[in-house]
């Protein structure tokens, strides 16, 4: 299906702030780096500067804790602060242990502390910043497609991905959180394998990939490389946002 892709980190982007035109901003990456886009590329952002770019920004000075709040903050040793903004970006607290607060987001993931981080966030004047996760993740790939896609005069995928652990797994890796012009969900089910069987479980989490590559182009740390080019893609099957990605509760075997 897919054969000599490139994944090819795009530098110079600096920081972001509420308010920036982050399609502008990457634009000019694109540009800078010497890369020439075709339709069907597909560029992975790291959620980080799309909740950043879109003020998803908050002091935890201004949260007040609940008791449920100051519950939970004495069961997993966490800031209670923090633990009541994630009660507020959450449907479902699942797992809460010393050290570990595992809860279900309001947009459907199962992750730790509801995506709220403070890696890579500045903070100034004694303030404690932390970034949430975007209001809708596949809505912001569709309006930064749409931008980049008037820009460029191509037709990107646009992937916005975040780093998860993984049950059962040590370490974290990059999946999609949105996804925009590509199939996030592929359905393999009643193709051949190569002895003629036909598959009957196999649907591949084609965003979840590529993002997972890109995460080894963008790094976890302090590379400052928050946005990846994929090249070399080919597929057949209809677009599809990051949201079927998640599986129906109904369909949880392990609630």
């Amino acid at each position: 299906m897919t054969r000599g892709i490139t994944f090819s980190a795009l530098p110079g982007i600096g920081n972001v702030a509420a308010g920036d035109d982050l399609a502008g901003i990457l634009h000019t990456a694109i540009a800078a780096a010497g890369f020439a886009p075709v339709a069907g590329d597909v560029l992975v952002v790291a959620q980080k500067i799309i909740s950043k770019a879109e003020g998803r920004t908050v002091d935890l000075a201004t949260v007040t804790p609940s008791p449920r709040a100051l519950e939970l903050a004495a069961v997993t040793r966490k800031d209670a602060y923090l633990v009541e903004l994630i009660l507020s970006e959450s449907s479902e607290v699942l797992r809460a242990v010393p050290n570990v607060l595992i809860v279900r987001h309001r947009l459907g993931y199962v992750m730790a502390n509801a995506g709220i981080d403070h890696s890579n966030v500045m903070s100034e004047g004694g303030a404690r910043q932390v970034l949430l996760l975007p209001l809708d993740a596949d809505a912001s790939a569709a309006a930064l497609r749409d931008k980049l896609t008037a820009a460029l005069g191509c037709k990107l995928g646009v992937i916005i991905s975040d780093s998860f652990g993984r049950p059962w797994r040590n370490g974290v890796v990059n999946v999609a959180l949105g996804a925009a012009g590509l199939p996030a969900l592929i359905d393999r089910r009643g193709e051949k394998d190569l002895y003629g069987r036909t598959l009957e479980m196999t649907q591949v989490a084609f965003a979840d990939a590529l993002a997972a590559g890109a995460g080894l182009a963008m790094g976890e740390g302090a590379e400052g490389t928050p946005a990846v080019l994929v090249q070399g893609l080919a597929w057949q099957a209809p677009a599809c946002p990051a949201q079927v990605l998640i599986r129906p509760l109904e369909e949880d075997l392990f609630q």
